[in-house]
């Protein structure tokens, strides 16, 4: 049976908020997993030749902010592939819904079973609700703000590793290959500082497994307002700080999410080798 969404209103509490987001994030993962079962069609580039889109990532997109406007028609929406809009005239409520309808474009084209839907809603320019569902293995991670991050009814709380030469860091790669060359040259001094490195090639599921503790700690360069406004807030909910380097809030520049115990070294570490500088 199909689940009923919220009845229309400007409410902006954030847990209505997350209850409207839920049930839209399960139907976009449930048509982005019917369409990869039927095939991957209208393979395009975005920024690179290595930068994908496809028709089901436009198809998620259209339904979620479809499905989001019924519930709240003044809202303001962000998507990766329709950029910033809103559906009338009316004076905004405040509330901005920030939308990537496939996080791992690349693995979603490729067959891996590591994709997301990913839906934040911000107040103010902060995240306060947030889902992020593996379309592919139904993993499903929540989180409102000071309400904690849940995964099936267990509340996260990241890892309880304290160093980080015992640390598993995971971390993404631009699709411009001088970015690359860089990212690479900053991995060549972390690697021996640290137990190993994981690149799974969705964001916000790195930002969830961050949470949960299947990795102790997560950065990257180059992420959109999309790539982490939910993740990011499940990651803060489990009590990760996630910052960016040398006090600058997280962005483009640099996302790192990190337990307490582990965040100063590895922010310093990062640091050192220019993690958030070259291209």
């Amino acid at each position: 049976m199909a689940e009923r969404l919220a009845e229309p209103g400007a409410a902006t509490d954030s847990s209505d908020l997350l209850a409207i987001a839920v049930p839209v994030a399960r139907r976009a993962a449930d048509l982005v997993r019917e369409l990869r079962a039927r095939g991957v069609a209208d393979v395009d580039t975005k920024s690179t030749a290595t930068d994908l889109v496809t028709a089901a990532d436009r198809a998620a997109e259209r339904l979620i902010v479809d499905l989001l406007r019924e519930a709240r028609p003044t809202d303001l929406f962000l998507g990766e592939e329709s950029g910033a809009h809103r559906a009338v005239d009316a004076a905004p409520t405040g509330v901005r819904w920030v939308i990537d309808p496939i996080d791992g474009t690349v693995n979603y084209v490729y067959g891996l079973p590591h994709y997301a839907v990913s839906i934040a809603a911000e107040v103010g320019g902060v995240a306060v609700a947030g889902v992020v569902r593996n379309a592919a293995s139904g993993e499903e991670w929540t989180a409102v703000r000071g309400g904690g991050a849940w995964r099936e009814g267990r509340r996260l709380a990241g890892s309880p590793v304290t160093e980080l030469g015992q640390a598993l860091v995971a971390t993404g790669f631009g699709y411009d290959a001088h970015r690359r060359a860089h990212q690479a040259r900053v991995l060549a001094h972390l690697l021996p500082a640290v137990r190993d490195i994981r690149r799974f090639g969705a964001s916000s599921l790195d930002l969830c497994a961050a949470a949960e503790g299947r990795v102790d700690a997560y950065f990257e360069k180059g992420l959109g307002a999309w790539d982490h406004a939910a993740g990011g807030l499940i990651a803060e909910e489990s009590g990760l700080w996630v910052t960016g380097l040398r006090g600058v809030a997280p962005g483009p520049l640099m996302v790192l999410a990190a337990p307490p115990a582990l965040h100063r070294d590895l922010h310093d570490l990062l640091v050192t080798v220019d993690a958030d500088g070259g291209p």
